[in-house]
């Protein structure tokens, strides 16, 4: 049966995938209050309908950043994205495209972004950035991005040292993987996956590795890195930021901001957009929810740049809440991801059909036309 919803979706990747490399993207951190949180502050914001107002079709076109978006979604950048599907990174970007929204591709893709670029040469993609500890490897991966086509950097300011997350390690999914017997006949237990993604790498290109990672520091993901070079750097603060604004040209967004004051000095100091972001509830488990700081942060900098957001997206409603709550667009990480364990290409595009299906349903019950339309019906 084909799957309907968010649930179908999950269960079905959860049988595809080895169980490390499913809790990889389905767990949150610590204790995981962060990521239960996420679930019950979408599922605490009431919408009110506004009765006899319908309308023949819905328009979810949404400019943002000078670019019209055929939906206010965006897929978020997740690293790894290519050991969920074969080539994986290069299928989102495909059914991306076909959706009339951007992709954001992570500095720790299985896929460097130039072959995402060949592979899905129309889509909008975006680039999302790790800084690393040289920052002459940084600037030169930034050029290579640049030279790819790409226009949009979204820098990660809420990760400066690797989140705690135990089940990785138990599972041997911590970086780098550790191959151990218990991982080992996890595999085995499941063969599609065995075949149909590593096996096929090893057939092309070989053991997957980090895509944007130099020549010199490639190495495969069972192994550690080679140097300290493209280790996080912990120390980023806002002078690296004011640097990466004179060096990029195109358009700087920062995500994982989650106070007014971060927002107003990222606005102060040049960013064209922000993401409120608790990264999916994977890193600090005691932040606040996206949905408890939106409003006042979208209040205090929304009419001066782009305010967008993430974590915790399930359906095409919560798309819409926090929409309400202000902001201009919402990506979704691990949403897509299930669509490409479960079929592929296909399977993405499922999903993106699925939140503008569920986002159809919605605005017509409120009686709404555009999705900007539902800040008034929002109950805070």
């Amino acid at each position: 049966m084909q799957p309907q919803n968010f649930y179908d979706f999950r269960a079905l990747a959860q049988r595809r995938l080895p169980k490390g490399l499913f809790e990889y993207i389905d767990r949150g951190t610590e204790n995981e209050v962060a990521l239960r949180a996420l679930r019950d502050s979408l599922d605490a914001i009431q919408i009110v309908p506004q009765a006899l107002t319908g309308h023949g079709a819905r328009d979810f076109t949404t400019n943002i950043m000078g670019k019209e978006l055929a939906l206010p979604l965006i897929v978020a950048p997740t690293a790894l994205a290519g050991l969920v599907s074969h080539n994986g990174e290069v299928k989102l970007g495909r059914a991306a495209m076909k959706a009339g929204i951007p992709v954001c591709v992570s500095t720790q893709s299985i896929t460097a972004v130039e072959d995402i670029r060949a592979g899905a040469s129309d889509a909008d993609i975006w680039f999302q950035l790790y800084m690393w500890r040289d920052r002459k490897l940084t600037r030169e991966l930034l050029d290579r991005v640049w030279a790819s086509g790409v226009t949009t950097l979204v820098l990660t300011a809420d990760t400066p040292v690797g989140p705690n997350r135990e089940y990785n390690t138990r599972n041997g999914f911590a970086m780098p993987m550790t191959p151990t017997f218990r991982a080992g006949l996890d595999i085995a237990l499941h063969p599609g996956w065995l075949f149909g993604v590593i096996l096929a790498y090893l057939r092309t290109t070989g053991m997957p590795t980090y895509g944007h990672y130099p020549k010199e520091h490639q190495v495969a993901i069972t192994g550690a890195p080679s140097s300290e070079a493209v280790a996080l750097e912990e120390r980023l603060n806002w002078d690296d930021f004011v640097a990466l604004r004179q060096q990029w040209r195109g358009e700087l967004v920062i995500k994982g901001l989650l106070s007014v004051a971060d927002a107003l000095l990222a606005q102060k100091l040049g960013a064209d957009a922000i993401v409120v972001s608790t990264h999916g509830g994977r890193n600090l488990d005691s932040a606040p929810t996206t949905a408890r700081v939106l409003p006042d942060i979208a209040d205090a900098v929304g009419e001066k740049l782009t305010v967008l957001a993430d974590s915790g997206v399930q359906r095409g409603s919560d798309v819409l809440k926090y929409v309400g709550l202000g902001a201009k667009a919402v990506m979704a990480g691990r949403l897509p991801l299930w669509g490409l364990a479960t079929g592929g290409e296909t399977g993405a595009d499922a999903i993106f059909a699925m939140i503008k299906r569920e986002m159809d349903v919605t605005m017509a019950m409120l009686g709404l036309e555009k999705p900007s339309e539902i800040a008034p019906h929002i109950i805070r």
